[in-house]
């Protein structure tokens, strides 16, 4: 039990961090200003591990660069603390693949939670400062699903959507990422 709420922990922490730095490069591409509460709070918790990767990685063009390797650098942390932890009997070939798959969770879960906090923000606070980021944020979500999906009733059930495609994304990344598993186990055990 113990172990489990260590790897519990470790998981929030981990995908809280790594998630700022996503956050903060897809803000910056959307051209967010960071003067809001939630890019305040996305640098006060990335600019640790950004900044000194700016040095190696310089910022070019639309995309920040750092913020991605810092997101895979944590992620990769987190599954080497995990191998080693449990004694690192299996092989060290899978460390990549699982940092990969965490850091595609990470992007999939910051999307869902952008949109259910837009949806929900739209209905009880719509005027709220937060709202404006969010519809920026999420707009490129459900934009592509608004021009093929009419209104129905007067309501816009592209969030909705967008949602269950998400969600089905996230079950597709788990399959392929213990398929990737059992090929790399397999491939170590012959």
């Amino acid at each position: 039990m113990l172990f489990e709420i260590v790897l519990f922990l470790l998981d929030v922490v981990v995908g809280l961090i790594s998630g700022a730095c996503l956050l903060r490069m897809y803000m910056q591409a959307q051209r967010v200003p960071f003067g809001n509460p939630v890019g305040q709070l996305v640098f006060a918790l990335s600019d640790w591990i950004v900044m000194p990767l700016r040095k190696i990685v310089p910022a070019k063009g639309r995309w920040d660069k750092s913020s991605l390797l810092a997101a895979l650098l944590l992620q990769f942390a987190q599954v080497l603390l995990i191998w080693l932890l449990l004694g690192a009997k299996s092989t060290a070939l899978a460390l990549p693949w699982l940092a990969f798959c965490g850091l595609l969770k990470v992007i999939l879960s910051g999307m869902v939670g952008i949109l259910l906090v837009f949806v929900i923000l739209s209905w009880v606070q719509p005027y709220s400062p937060i709202y404006g980021v969010l519809q920026r944020l999420s707009d490129p979500l459900v934009a592509p699903i608004r021009k093929v999906v009419p209104l129905i009733g007067n309501v816009d059930f592209s969030s909705l959507i967008a949602l269950i495609i998400l969600q089905v994304l996230l079950m597709v990344l788990n399959y392929v990422q213990a398929g990737g598993l059992v090929t790399i186990a397999g491939l170590v055990g012959h």
